[in-house]
């Protein structure tokens, strides 16, 4: 019986052979490699990778996919939100090998799954996402551009990241309204020192007014925490690069 995609879990399912093929490669699985997939759906890219690796760990949250899954003796399936997903039990399992983690995510969740994996970047190797073609955007974005934003300050501090494959929308079924894409993201090495929780704080009350002059969010914010460093609050929260808000998160009184 064919699965209807569930508008809920903003499913499209990945349906041409053709870019199938090219993720596959943009990833470059190797046998042994532990690799996690997030949302395997109808396995269009589970099926390729699990022949490559010989084993492979999928999160899939659709009870009735779960158990089609669940049918392939080389998968361990994980039945769940990936919200909700421990990935440093993952990590601890897959030792001494780091994970690598792969998927097609759901649109509608994109940006709460990218933040929650960006706490357990110190155990993975590299993540390679089909996403909204915007999104990507944002996360690759400069400063100074009008896709630049939180996103892109809170993932460029801790990932090397590239825009590897367009995707139109007829490779899937059924075809979402939008175009996609396929990112590639590499934790650095070594990032710098910083409390990620005020970095996040720092640049959520940047960009809460992102067409205002920061002497009026994050001037005023400065101010009250005790921040007696130079900055200058006459530019607008697209305008501050990456180190200098880095810079910021690592000047602040805690």
């Amino acid at each position: 019986m064919a699965h209807i995609a569930r508008k809920r879990f903003g499913q499209h399912f990945l349906s041409d052979g053709g870019i199938i093929d090219a993720i596959v490669q943009e990833i470059a699985p190797q046998p042994g490699d532990a690799m996690v997939e997030i949302g395997p759906g109808l396995a269009a890219l589970t099926q390729p990778l699990v022949e490559r690796l010989g084993r492979l760990t999928v999160i899939e949250l659709d009870r009735d996919l779960a158990k089609r899954l669940r049918e392939h003796p080389q998968l361990e399936v994980i039945e769940s939100d990936v919200l909700k997903v421990d990935f440093a039990e993952l990590a601890a399992k897959a030792e001494p090998k780091p994970l690598r983690v792969v998927g097609n995510l759901p649109y509608n969740i994109s940006t709460p799954i990218l933040f929650h994996l960006l706490g357990f970047a110190h155990l993975i190797a590299d993540q390679h996402f089909m996403l909204q073609k915007e999104v990507i955007d944002r996360m690759v974005a400069r400063p100074a551009t009008s896709d630049y934003s939180r996103l892109s300050v809170m993932l460029q501090w801790r990932y090397e990241m590239q825009n590897v494959l367009f995707v139109p929308p007829e490779s899937f079924e059924p075809p979402p309204r939008v175009d996609s894409a396929v990112v590639r993201m590499v934790p650095l090495a070594q990032p710098p020192a910083v409390d990620a929780a005020r970095l996040g704080e720092i640049v959520q009350v940047a960009f809460s007014q992102r067409r205002k002059i920061l002497r009026h969010t994050l001037g005023k914010w400065l101010e009250t925490h005790g921040f007696q460093g130079e900055f200058d609050p006459q530019r607008r929260a697209e305008e501050v690069p990456v180190a200098e808000y880095v810079a910021l998160a690592q000047a602040v009184p805690p």
